[in-house]
């Protein structure tokens, strides 16, 4: 995707903190973070949100799971972590590349919304 901030950011066009890279996942800190630690994982093929997410292999799908349970071992969230992906306006998603945030590092609350 021509103008997808994320795609960008996956071709080194904006810089990032790069957490975790392979051949079909991409992971940085977020920039604006929610948790002590925040990280988003995204596949390199450019897709929406979860809604198209019928568009990626299985392979693809598995690497992004795979890089999650990844990263949080590397960042110790041995307690607990959480694995947010919102889909579409309604859900605030920002950027409309599928991307999955890796919250940590403090005890969640109750509440999701």
């Amino acid at each position: 995707m021509e103008n997808c901030l994320f795609c960008k950011i996956i071709k080194g066009e904006i810089p990032s903190a790069k957490v975790l890279e392979n051949d079909q996942v991409y992971a940085f800190r977020d920039i604006n973070p929610q948790a002590p630690t925040h990280v988003l994982v995204v596949p390199k093929k450019h897709v929406s949100s979860v809604a198209e997410i019928d568009q990626l292999s299985d392979a693809e799908i598995a690497a992004c799971l795979k890089a999650v349970k990844q990263i949080a071992a590397e960042e110790s969230l041995s307690d607990g972590f959480r694995v947010v992906s919102n889909c579409g306006p309604d859900a605030c998603q920002s950027v409309p590349h599928l991307h999955f945030h890796i919250l940590g590092g403090r005890k969640m609350g109750d509440r999701m919304a």
